[in-house]
């Protein structure tokens, strides 16, 4: 990658970081405050769609919480408001979607999918196409794994190509 492209890259406008927050302390409060880090061949801002997209090797960071994707969508809803000091605008992420080689990792927490879609207002994760998740050394893996972040509840879908059946492999001496 050229040198002004990288720069361009690593100064994403602060609409971006806004935009993101909400993503780091939907997946773990304790990363909430910590920076947020994209880095990614190409950034594309659709402001009248509300709409951000980031493509080629995608590496967004909070924390210890990683996505890596060949693209990401954030969908975000904006209001202008009208203060004291004047005009000022508020974003939040609505829905974030990932497409193809998703990486998603958290601690010794690992998720791989085709897709990933996040949906802000349900706090839901759901990996999609050849999804799996390892825990350690316990592994689940389905068509579809859906996580409520609210209530650490996981939910595997049947993969048609697997005979229809959720596969896992649990170790019981692991944590």
């Amino acid at each position: 990658m050229e040198h002004g492209k990288r720069i361009r890259l690593r100064m994403l406008p602060l609409l971006i970081i806004i935009l993101l927050f909400p993503l780091g302390a939907a997946i773990g409060a304790e990363q909430a405050n910590k920076p947020i880090s994209i880095e990614a061949n190409r950034m594309i801002s659709q402001e009248k769609d509300n709409i951000v997209i980031f493509q080629g090797k995608v590496d967004a960071r909070q924390g210890n919480l990683t996505i890596r994707a060949d693209e990401m969508t954030v969908y975000y809803s904006a209001k202008s408001t009208q203060g004291g000091g004047g005009d000022a605008s508020t974003s939040r992420v609505e829905k974030l979607i990932c497409k193809n080689n998703v990486k998603v990792s958290q601690g010794d927490w690992l998720g791989t999918g085709k897709r990933m879609d996040y949906f802000a207002p349900e706090r839901k994760v759901v990996l999609q196409g050849d999804a799996k998740a390892w825990q350690g050394q316990n592994m689940v893996a389905g068509k579809t794994i859906t996580y409520y972040l609210d209530k650490k509840r996981s939910v595997v879908e049947q993969d048609p190509s697997a005979n229809g059946r959720v596969r896992a492999i649990i170790h019981p001496e692991s944590k």
